[in-house]
């Protein structure tokens, strides 16, 4: 099997290196990241710049290489230069932190994937979610996790152009509670943009802004990793709300015949 392993926390982070060492018992691996962190990047690509590869020593001798560039970048470049002859899966992460609900459309993590689906490969992004700053990161979980998993991970049922999301509650093995296949919750942002001042006087903005979980919603992303489960949530490509076509199409014909 030939995987490919990336990230949008950097080349050298402890998540890609967990995920590298799980992979590649599976396969050759090939591990392709940016330079430096990218995070809240989503599926961006570089057009205006030239992308730069550099193979970089690695923990564990596995074939790395940065790129001055973006997950989407990395994806490209990998396929183009390293998969002459295909590539089987693509992995995505450790992210440093959760990928849930609608703060995927935000991740590079998930982006990475993402080009991985386009390109018809299996794509499976995966994170550490964890709410507090500065909390350890428990990769040691997320580790124990994809080694139980990984066969499933690469035969399960998947519809063309559609990824895995997976994110591990960053807690201790043992506390995990199971896995829940799920559907994207909410996270939102209260005071997403801060107007500040220099020490000049001069205003600048900085932007963050306090996460607004809903964890009520049973059956959610979000709900499942703050009850301690691993969440397995099926994104596709396609964003067509589909449930809508016939409403709107009806309602722009009653509109033309309104105007004739």
């Amino acid at each position: 099997m030939n995987i490919l392993v990336t990230n949008d926390d950097g080349i050298h982070t402890v998540g890609l290196a967990t995920l590298a060492r799980v992979a590649s018992k599976y396969g050759r691996i090939v591990c392709i990241a940016p330079d430096r962190e990218r995070s809240a990047c989503g599926h961006a690509m570089t057009l205006r710049d030239p992308l730069r590869v550099k193979r970089v020593p690695m923990e564990g001798g596995f074939e790395a290489y940065q790129v001055n560039g973006l997950p989407v970048d990395c994806v490209n470049l990998a396929l183009t230069e390293f998969f002459p002859d295909g590539c089987d899966l693509v992995l995505s992460g450790i992210n440093n932190g959760p990928n849930l609900g609608w703060d995927i459309t935000y991740s590079g993590t998930v982006g990475g994937a993402l080009e991985g689906a386009i390109n018809g490969i299996r794509s499976i992004a995966i994170s550490v979610a964890s709410y507090v700053e500065d909390a350890p990161l428990h990769y040691e979980s997320a580790e124990v996790w994809l080694i139980e998993h990984f066969d499933w991970l690469v035969s399960a049922p998947m519809e063309e152009h559609t990824i895995l999301n997976v994110n591990v509650p960053s807690i201790a093995s043992i506390e995990i509670r199971g896995t829940k296949i799920t559907t994207m919750g909410m996270r939102v942002y209260e005071d997403r943009v801060e107007k500040r001042s220099d020490p000049w006087g001069r205003e600048y903005y900085w932007q963050g802004g306090v996460v607004v979980v809903d964890s009520s919603q049973i059956g959610t992303d979000v709900w499942a990793v703050n009850e301690g489960f691993v969440s397995v949530t099926p994104v596709r490509l396609d964003w067509t709300s589909h449930s809508q076509l016939e409403h709107l199409d009806k309602s722009l014909a009653t509109r033309t015949s309104r105007v004739r």
